[in-house]
């Protein structure tokens, strides 16, 4: 079986894991703490990071994007009958969610509004693209879930998140791009690509009393702490 390295709030891990779902690939998941990582994982982590995925004749695979090209190939793809062309957008457009994952990780993390609204301002940026970039269909490509939704799964997720607990709005007035959202929190791919306490994890890092997201005001610089993923 197919096993993930993971860190419960890692956004690329998510990435790796939604795919998974939506593929009906079993796997399992093994966490591990970043900042006290087992020597175990460090021999078969070129990178040290996560997520790694352990196939099934037993070879590492590291880096995310590495990881998402070897369970379309290995297995059979999310989508059928796709052209060179819209491959190499969906790559595009799928690299284009990926590089911003540590650009909302920053934002959510931030202690005072000024620095939220200016790091929320680099995120839109990536958000305006996609909401040009969008039709009328229910999802990226059509009615039925692509590897771009799976990218922009994660983003959508956290800001759907953030939005809830703290009424703060990351994808703000971007019509189709907040119809995507909603339809991605529909598939439930969200919830069963994540732990069972990811939302506790998550609000521990992103929603607590060090964070503006977490308090509502400007935290002190006297309780400012680490809060990055």
């Amino acid at each position: 079986m197919l096993k993930v390295i993971s860190f419960k709030i890692c956004p690329f891990v998510q990435r790796v894991t939604a795919l998974l779902e939506a593929k009906g690939l079993p796997y399992q998941v093994e966490y591990i703490s970043l900042s006290d990582k087992p020597d175990w994982f460090l021999d078969i982590s070129p990178n040290a990071q996560v997520p790694l995925l352990v196939t099934e004749n037993g070879t590492a695979l590291f880096e995310s994007e590495a990881i998402i090209e070897y369970l379309e190939e290995a297995y059979p793809p999310l989508e059928e009958g796709v052209s060179p062309e819209q491959k190499a957008l969906n790559r595009a457009w799928s690299y284009l969610a990926s590089k911003n994952y540590l650009v909302q990780c920053g934002a959510m993390s931030s202690r005072t509004l000024s620095d939220l609204e200016q790091r929320s301002a680099k995120l839109g940026m990536a958000f305006d693209k996609i909401e040009k970039a969008l039709g009328n269909t229910r999802f990226f490509n059509g009615d039925t879930v692509g590897l771009v939704d799976i990218a922009w799964l994660v983003l959508l997720h956290r800001a759907h998140i953030i939005e809830q607990h703290s009424g703060y709005d990351l994808i703000g007035l971007r019509p189709k791009l907040k119809a995507w959202q909603n339809a991605m929190m529909e598939t439930e791919l969200a919830e069963t690509s994540v732990a069972a306490d990811f939302g506790d994890a998550f609000a521990g890092f992103y929603l607590s009393e060090k964070t503006y997201l977490g308090c509502g005001c400007d935290v002190p610089a006297e309780k400012q702490g680490c809060g990055c993923c």
